[in-house]
């Protein structure tokens, strides 16, 4: 790695956000059955500042909580998180993170809002289909726990993540 900054740079931002996605994973208020996180927005920050490549650290960060590292909200990790009502919305952290790192190739700013807009809801929809699969909720349960909830707090976490993104870039 002596001399290829690229490759540093792209290590070096790999393991913050993967401990930038922790930590907003542990940043949480205990809400039934999906608790209310920081993940989403650090994984859209990611996708905003490494562009496609932010897939990499979601992944590494997904295969740290199956291989038992305590990453996934409230210190939890393993396969069973995945399994459980939360495993649509981390599962749903990999398309969203490259919807909004292709967006961030482009330079116009509605496509890079309307991405982070999409790629929210993305994250929101999966994350509802599952809970509702893996809890046999109904639907219209499933949608106001899975999805409508979330959505104040989502509308401010993807401004944060568009007024940051352009601080940074």
């Amino acid at each position: 790695m002596y001399g290829d900054s690229t490759r540093t740079q792209l290590l070096a931002r790999t393991s913050a956000f993967v401990a930038l996605i922790t930590l907003g994973s542990w940043i949480s208020i205990p809400f039934l059955p999906i608790p209310f996180t920081l993940q989403t927005m650090f994984v859209l920050l990611a996708g905003a500042i490494m562009q496609r490549r932010a897939v990499i650290p979601v992944l590494f960060y997904i295969l740290l909580g199956i291989f038992n590292i305590p990453v996934f909200h409230n210190g939890f990790s393993g396969i069973g998180v995945l399994l459980g009502p939360t495993g649509g919305y981390i599962l749903g952290f990999v398309p969203a993170a490259l919807l909004v790192g292709i967006a961030y190739e482009y330079r116009s700013s509605a496509i890079r809002i309307i991405s982070i807009v999409v790629a929210t809801l993305l994250i929101l929809v999966l994350g509802a289909v599952w809970l509702l699969y893996s809890t046999s909720i109904s639907l219209p349960s499933a949608l106001l726990f899975g999805i409508a909830i979330f959505l104040p707090g989502d509308i401010l976490k993807g401004a944060c993540v568009y007024l940051t993104a352009q601080r940074v870039r």
